[in-house]
């Protein structure tokens, strides 16, 4: 038995445990033991700032792509199979173009004379171009069309798996579709809310490229920060401390979804 998993061990060995405890390292060594890293995580207000600020916008971003892709699953889940595949095919489309690609489409929607500014214009809706772009409204407005099939895939789901009959059964006894699907579908569906949610959530956590781009520089998260005081600073274990802070994070966000799901259904394994 440990010579069939054996290469398997090795695998994660390589990738997982050794990056991972080369990262712990570096946090707590700089000729000798020291936690002067983690004691400016915690007491410095730059880094507050970022972790508060990519939590907020993880927060907005989730809840935003919740809005959006609910219906968008819910309509899938409710058309014939034909009209499924189209709505999800359009929803999967963008992975297959590079996030960088993504990421420089919406600076060049949302800059000052970019397409939606133009067309506000010509409308005469405004007479200076808006701020749309290196702020935070552009970063979260992006990150929400890179991250939003995360959301649907899991709502779609969890869908398919509620019988339609509940739906029909509550029809026959006199309640309303509206009544029937706040009743009925929403509650069997709160499972698939909770696994996209933990997902978009933790991804945003350690998106880089789109807050780079959008941003401009004004909206900092953490994985900037990480970033920064490798390449501006040559920190090592400053960015590591950071890092290793930020997956604590995610690991206990993971511990605490999982005391109300299956994590195998949040990952997509069941």
């Amino acid at each position: 038995m440990l010579a069939l998993v054996s290469p398997a061990l090795l695998v994660i060995l390589a990738l997982i445990v050794l990056p991972v405890g080369w990262l712990a390292w570096q946090s707590i060594y700089h000729d000798g033991f020291t936690l002067e890293n983690y004691r400016r995580v915690f007491t410095e207000d730059i880094y507050w700032r970022s972790f508060a600020l990519t939590f907020e916008i993880s927060l907005a971003v989730t809840l935003i792509a919740l809005l959006l892709g609910y219906p968008v699953a819910y309509l899938a889940n409710s058309l014939p199979k034909g009209w499924s595949i189209l709505i999800l095919s359009l929803v999967v489309l963008p992975f297959w173009t590079s996030v960088l690609v993504r990421a420089y489409a919406w600076l060049a929607l949302l800059q000052r004379t970019g397409v939606i500014n133009q067309f506000l214009r010509y409308l005469d809706v405004i007479s200076e171009p808006l701020a749309l772009v290196h702020n935070t409204f552009g970063t979260v407005v992006a990150t929400v069309h890179i991250l939003l099939p995360f959301m649907v895939l899991p709502l779609y789901a969890t869908m398919q798996k509620i019988p339609g009959d509940l739906m029909q059964a509550g029809a026959s006894l006199g309640a309303s579709p509206s009544l029937t699907f706040m009743r009925v579908f929403l509650p069997l569906s709160l499972p698939g809310v909770l696994a996209g949610c933990t997902m978009v959530f933790v991804l945003c956590l350690g998106f880089y490229i789109t807050p780079e781009l959008l941003g401009g520089g004004r909206t900092v998260m953490v994985s900037m920060l990480v970033s920064r005081n490798v390449e501006l600073y040559n920190q090592f274990g400053a960015a590591s401390a950071v890092a290793v802070v930020l997956l604590l994070s995610v690991l206990a966000i993971f511990f605490v979804v999982s005391r109300f799901i299956s994590l195998d259904r949040v990952l997509g394994q069941k």
